[in-house]
C-alpha cells in the first residue's frame, strides 16, 4: 500500500513540474509509513569540504523492503546563489506517518520543527547567510576550516530545545504547526534535491548497515563531508538518540497505525505470539479509490438451476453497481490531484486532500462490505424448520 503512494506522489510531483514548466518545484509527501522513525543519532559534523557548500541534515528514508534506514547528513554545492535548503521530515497525518520531502528555495520554511542541530533548530537556518553573491558561515554552529574559508562570522544561537525526536505530530513527537509564512515560502520559486543529493540518498538506502533494523537507531555512518562518499570525510554516530526496537521489515503493511516508538518488551515467548496461535495480519486500509479491488461473491450453489441463475444475476447486478461507485470516486480524486497541481496546493493543503481521500475511499469499501455480507445471507440456503418430535400415542387408562 505505501509503494502505492510512493508511486502516486511521484507522479503527481511529474505533473506538477509539467504545469509549472520547472519554475516550481511543488512540496511533495512521497511515502506513508505507520510507525514512526527513530530518534536522530548524536553526532558531529564533518568539516566543509569546500566554500559554497551548504549543510544538509541526516535523517531518517523508507524502503517497504529493509525498513528505515539513514541517510547521513553531508554538505551539499546549492543549485544556484541565494538558495538554501528546508529538510523534509516525517509527520503525522492522523493515520500514518508522512514524509514530506524538502527543498531548495531563497527562504527556509517548515521542517516540522525538528532539531536537526547545526544550524537547523527547528525554525529557520542559523548555520549560514548568503551576502554579496556569496556564502557566510557561522562558525558557532557550522564547521569551517577558517584558514581555507574566510567568510564566516561567529553568531551565539540560543533557545534551541534539546531533543531528539523525529517527527512531528502523534504522541510523542515535535508540536509544532507551519506559519502562514512558512507555508508561502513552499510556493516560492524553488527546486527539488539536486543529483548528488538523490545519489547520497541511493547509496544509503543499497547499504546494509544503516538500516535501523541493523544499527537500532546508531548508524555507523552519520555524516559526510561530501554526497555519496561514505569512505572519506566520513562520521560515525557517538550516541543512538534514544532506545529503537526496529518492527518487521514489513511492519508497515496491516498493521494499526500507532505513533511513537516506545521500547517494548520481547514478546516472541508469549502463548498469543506463538506459530500455532497466530493469525495472519488483516490488509491495511485502501487511500484511494484506484486501490480498490471487486468485492468476489460466493457463487450461488442452491440446488436449484433457476434459484442459482437469478441470484448470480443479483450479484452480477451489484458487482457492475460497485464497480460504477469505485470509478465515480476515482474520477473525483484524480480531478482533485489535477486542481492541487494547477493551483500549486502547498504542504498542509496537500496532506488534507489525502486524508480526506482516505476517508472516502473506506467509507465506500465499508459500504460495498455491508452490501455484500447483506447478499449473502439474503441468498443463504435457508434450513427448514425441525419437525416436532414425533412420540407414541399416549395408552388409555385401563
Amino acid at each position: 500500500m505505501r509503494t502505492t503512494i510512493g508511486i502516486r506522489s511521484l507522479l503527481f510531483s511529474f505533473v506538477v513540474l509539467i504545469f509549472s514548466h520547472g519554475a516550481f518545484a511543488q512540496v511533495g509527501i512521497g511515502v506513508s509509513v505507520n510507525f514512526g522513525p527513530p530518534a536522530l543519532p548524536v553526532y558531529e559534523q564533518p568539516i566543509c569540504p569546500n566554500d559554497g557548500y551548504l549543510w544538509t541534515p541526516g535523517y531518517w528514508a523508507y524502503d517497504d523492503d529493509d525498513g528505515y534506514y539513514w541517510v547521513p547528513g553531508t554538505w551539499v554545492e546549492a543549485p544556484q546563489v541565494g538558495f538554501l535548503w528546508t529538510p523534509g521530515y516525517w509527520g503525522w497525518g492522523g493515520n500514518a506517518f508522512l514524509f514530506h520531502e524538502g527543498y531548495w528555495g531563497p527562504q527556509v520554511g517548515f521542517y516540522g520543527g525538528i532539531n536537526y542541530g547545526f544550524g537547523y533548530g527547528g525554525l529557520g537556518y542559523e548555520g549560514g547567510r548568503w551576502e554579496g553573491g556569496h556564502f557566510s558561515y557561522n562558525t558557532y554552529v557550522s564547521h569551517v576550516n577558517t584558514t581555507i574559508i574566510h567568510n564566516t562570522y561567529n553568531t551565539t544561537v540560543t533557545n534551541v530545545s534539546v531533543t531528539h525526536v523525529s517527527y512531528n505530530g502523534g504522541t510523542g513527537g515535535v508540536e509544532a504547526r507551519a506559519t502562514p509564512q512558512q507555508e508561502s515560502y513552499a510556493n516560492e520559486h524553488h527546486v527539488g534535491p539536486v543529483a548528488a543529493q538523490t545519489q547520497h540518498v541511493q547509496a544509503a538506502r543499497s547499504n546494509p548497515e544503516l538500516r535501523a533494523s541493523a544499527n537500532q537507531g546508531k548508524p555507523p555512518i552519520a555524516a559526510t563531508a561530501k554526497p555519496g562518499d561514505f569512505k572519506t570525510g566520513v562520521v560515525a554516530t557517538r550516541e543512538a538518540g534514544g532506545e529503537y526496537k526496529a518492527p518487521p521489515a514489513n511492519a508497515a503493511r496491516g498493521n494499526e497505525a500507532r505513533p511513537g516508538n516506545e521500547a517494548r518488551p520481547a514478546t516472541e515467548n508469549r502463548p498469543e505470539n506463538r506459530p500455532e496461535n497466530t493469525t495472519p495480519a488483516s490488509p491495511a486500509p485502501s487511500t484511494h479509490a484506484s486501490d480498490l479491488q471487486p468485492h468476489k461473491f460466493t457463487p450461488p450453489n442452491t440446488g436449484s438451476a433457476g434459484t442459482d441463475k437469478k441470484y448470480q444475476q443479483q450479484q452480477d447486478q451489484l458487482t457492475a453497481k460497485q464497480a460504477q461507485d469505485h470509478q465515480k470516486l476515482q474520477q473525483q480524486q484524480e480531478k482533485e490531484h489535477q486542481q492541487a497541481a494547477t493551483k500549486n496546493y502547498n504542504d498542509t493543503q496537500k496532506q488534507q486532500m489525502e486524508q480526506r481521500h482516505a476517508q472516502q475511499t473506506q467509507q465506500v469499501e465499508q459500504k460495498h462490505a455491508t452490501q455484500q455480507k447483506q447478499m449473502e445471507q439474503r441468498q443463504a440456503p435457508r434450513q427448514a424448520a425441525p419437525r416436532p418430535e414425533s412420540r407414541p400415542p399416549a395408552e388409555k387408562p385401563h
